[in-house]
């Protein structure tokens, strides 16, 4: 169901402060904190003794002390006291995992912790870059399954339908063949959009007047981050190939679907823009609008997990379908290697 050797989002860094914050990822239960350095820690949240969650205890100096009988670990998982006892059990121990901050997220490695490379960290274009405005977005708790996420992450033409107010609009847009690329680290499904309306979320920012041609880039790379950008440039200028007009509109939109097991995921994201870089309003209107978005895809994966859990009739896959369903198989190789590996070290 999952790949372990790789970087998931475990949370924003300012949610990590000065207390001990539980998790669940890939089916297994973390506490989070900070040591007095400011170095964040993630330690398995389960005592050995007894199994109380370590999160229901406290923070001592660069140590989480268990709220059962006081068994505390340092922050590589090693207990460093059992009151009452002379000599401190080997088997004492919890499972530390590597984790680091990178663009205001923390990214904990699941897999076997000698193969934790941060180079492999998703890259964030334009990061820092002064031209390029920041929305530092949320995290939204998801009753589906992330690979429904990915799925929808591929599938520019929902947007049609269920983002009709914002991302969307009907027209000119469910004719627009669309494109599929399978790369080494993903899937992207694409199609240019021409001489269209632009949708509303994006209208009011615009540079020019009138209709737009539009770049639907929909990428997703194993396990389940995504980029979706939006290009838009005045009618009759755009397409695969050239160069982008003086008035473009770019937005970067960064994705990261976390399993927590397999009915639930938490996502997180943040966007970037070509545009109004210290614009606090331009940011909040982003905010609120991409917000509304999400719970739109929300209420309608949420139901979609319920009604294909439905095994009484199968469900139907159409041509649109072609780029979630050759993530979902390479996924599933990359998974079932990762697999073998692991079984071929025992």
């Amino acid at each position: 169901m999952f790949l372990r050797n790789c970087w998931y989002v475990a949370a924003w860094d300012h949610e990590v402060a000065d207390r001990l914050v539980p998790t669940r990822i890939l089916g297994e239960d973390i506490v989070l904190y900070r040591r007095t350095d400011g170095v964040v820690a993630a330690l398995e949240d389960a005592c050995p003794h007894r199994k109380l969650p370590l999160s229901m205890g406290r923070i001592k100096g660069d140590t989480v002390e268990c709220g059962y009988h006081g068994l505390t670990f340092d922050s590589t998982g090693t207990c460093t006291r059992v009151p009452g006892a002379e000599k401190i059990p080997h088997v004492a121990c919890v499972r530390s995992y590597p984790i680091t901050e990178r663009y205001g997220l923390l990214w904990i490695w699941m897999g076997e912790a000698a193969k934790a490379d941060p180079a492999l960290i998703f890259a964030v274009d334009h990061w820092g870059d002064p031209a390029w405005g920041v929305n530092r977005g949320e995290s939204m708790a998801l009753d589906c399954n992330y690979l429904y996420m990915t799925d929808n992450l591929l599938d520019p033409s929902h947007v049609s339908w269920v983002h009709q107010s914002s991302f969307g609009g009907v027209q000119a847009m469910e004719d627009a063949p669309l494109e599929t690329t399978v790369g080494a680290d993903g899937v992207t499904v694409w199609r240019w959009v021409v001489d269209a309306a632009p949708a509303p979320f994006y209208a009011p920012f615009l540079k020019f007047s009138g209709n737009c041609d539009r770049k639907q880039h929909y990428e997703v790379r194993y396990p389940s981050n995504a980029i979706i950008k939006a290009i838009f440039v005045p009618a009759r200028t755009g397409g695969e190939g050239k160069p982008l007009h003086e008035d473009v509109f770019l937005m970067d939109s960064y994705n990261f679907m976390t399993p927590v097991d397999e009915n639930q995921t938490k996502y997180y994201w943040f966007q970037m823009r070509n545009f109004a870089p210290d614009d606090l309003e331009v940011s909040r209107q982003f905010a609120t609008s991409v917000r509304g978005a999400f719970d739109e895809d929300r209420t309608v994966l949420n139901a979609v997990h319920k009604g294909m859990a439905n095994k009484r009739t199968p469900n139907l896959d159409l041509k649109i379908d072609v780029g979630p369903l050759r993530f979902r198989r390479n996924l599933a190789k990359l998974i079932a290697s990762e697999n073998q590996q692991l079984a071929a070290a025992e």
